[in-house]
């Protein structure tokens, strides 16, 4: 410290003064911080859904168009999602956002067909295994 921040230091305090915040001050501050902490906790958490449920839209949207593809081609629906990865519709199944494991709920016998020459049955679509809700959407996952 040079001799003229020692100086400024002993003249602030000759005058009553301090070099320093108070306890109030640095308590005022310190809720302040926890308030806006508290407020964007709130907000990441919700972000976070928002993007497991965006991530839920592309993959069903990606295993959807798959299934359709391989039908298509094939002109019978595949018998399970492992056909589809086994035949290289799409590079590997994922996995559900929501229940973080590659347990979907596939329908089969949906009642049409894609094509005239199309053998009947076999998985026609795919939903999440989740019985949760969504806060955005306002309805199940198992219904995306």
């Amino acid at each position: 410290m040079t001799t003229l921040e020692h100086g400024k230091i002993e003249e602030a305090l000759e005058r009553g003064g301090s070099c320093g915040f108070t306890l109030l001050e640095l308590m005022i501050v310190i809720a302040i911080i926890m308030i806006l902490a508290a407020i964007s906790v709130g907000r990441i958490e919700q972000s976070i859904i928002k993007a497991h449920e965006a991530a839920l839209h592309q993959d069903l949207f990606v295993m959807r168009q798959a299934i359709q593809n391989y039908t298509l081609d094939k002109e019978a629906a595949p018998n399970s999602l492992d056909d589809l990865h086994t035949a290289g519709y799409i590079g590997e199944i994922p996995v559900d956002p929501i229940t973080k494991q590659k347990d979907w709920t596939t329908t089969e016998d949906c009642g049409g067909v894609l094509s005239p020459d199309q053998v009947p049955g076999g998985v026609c679509d795919v939903h999440s295994a989740s019985d949760q809700m969504s806060s955005f959407e306002n309805k199940p996952y198992s219904e995306f």
